[in-house]
């Protein structure tokens, strides 16, 4: 099977071009140097080329203050770019896996969201993701939206790397402890996204529309923190935790309001066989990864 990766630079693309190291399918790669998405004729030209059995898109704009000040750039990449890989898939006949994000929502809810829940970013990112949402359900007939949040890996800029990081160069820390959701390992999530190509690859059906995708016990970032230093304590990775001091959103304000809730219901993913994302043991992974890279 040919698969049609853009974003291979990130973290999810990075861990996708790792898992399908051992598979048998095909992987062809792009990063924003090689294909800008947000070019219509560029991306219709490059996908008629591939000739691919399936697009999964990992590309997007994603610095989420950022995108407050610069929303044209991320309404590029993240609706138009999405547009655009939908018109090519479409015209080839061939589905689309996109990944999408759970600043969507408004993080008002008191229970985890399923994929049906009514959307309201409060941000120019969360907006920016939705509007490509909405223009991939409009162009195809077949295709996977997969929300996911709080992404880490041993690849890349992410908390897990910034928290040990920070960890050896103060001695207290202070982080938001009223955001909760549920951190998500980006190795995990691509070996789902590779589960639907192989549940493709063999019926040539998926259950078409949204899912959502994250790890398994909802946490804050404090907590999330916590939990970090403690296992890269064991780990070696930082000698002595920094003090650790919870405070509100109100007290680390930033451009783009964040969801103070933004747990997923993965329900839907679970029902079709998808393997789960145990964000602990996967945290073990990726500090035992790094371990291996500062020795």
């Amino acid at each position: 099977m040919r698969i049609f990766l853009t974003g291979k630079n990130g973290q999810l693309g990075r861990c996708l071009q790792d898992v399908c190291l051992a598979s048998k399918h095909d992987l062809i790669s792009y990063g924003s140097d090689d294909l800008d998405i947000s070019q219509t004729d560029q991306v219709l030209s490059v996908v008629t080329e591939v000739k691919p059995d399936i697009i999964v898109n990992a590309a997007a704009y994603t610095a989420v203050d950022k995108a407050e000040d610069e929303p044209d750039k991320a309404y590029a990449v993240n609706e138009l770019g999405v547009e655009n890989l939908a018109q090519a898939a479409q015209q080839l006949g061939i589905p689309v896996i996109h990944v999408s994000t759970d600043y969507v929502f408004d993080g008002d809810s008191v229970e985890p969201y399923k994929p049906s829940d009514p959307t309201a970013p409060q941000g120019v990112y969360g907006a920016s993701k939705l509007a490509g949402e909405k223009r991939l359900a409009q162009v195809c007939t077949q295709y996977i939206v997969l929300r996911t949040a709080w992404v880490f890996s041993e690849y890349g800029n992410n908390f897990v790397k910034t928290m040990v990081r920070l960890a050896n160069q103060r001695d207290s820390l202070s982080v938001v402890a009223d955001q909760y959701g549920c951190p998500t390992y980006a190795g995990d999530l691509a070996q789902a996204i590779l589960q639907l190509c192989d549940q493709y690859q063999q019926t040539g059906e998926l259950a078409w529309g949204m899912h959502h995708y994250c790890g398994d016990l909802p946490t804050s970032w404090h907590g999330f923190a916590r939990t970090i230093f403690a296992k890269a304590e064991q780990f070696g990775l930082i000698q002595t935790p920094p003090q650790l001091t919870a405070i509100s959103s109100a007290q680390y304000p930033t451009s783009a309001k964040r969801p103070e809730y933004s747990v997923l219901d993965m329900a839907t993913l679970t029902n079709l066989g998808v393997s789960g994302c145990h964000w602990l043991s996967a945290l073990d992974k990726t500090l035992e990864i790094l371990k291996k890279e500062v020795q």
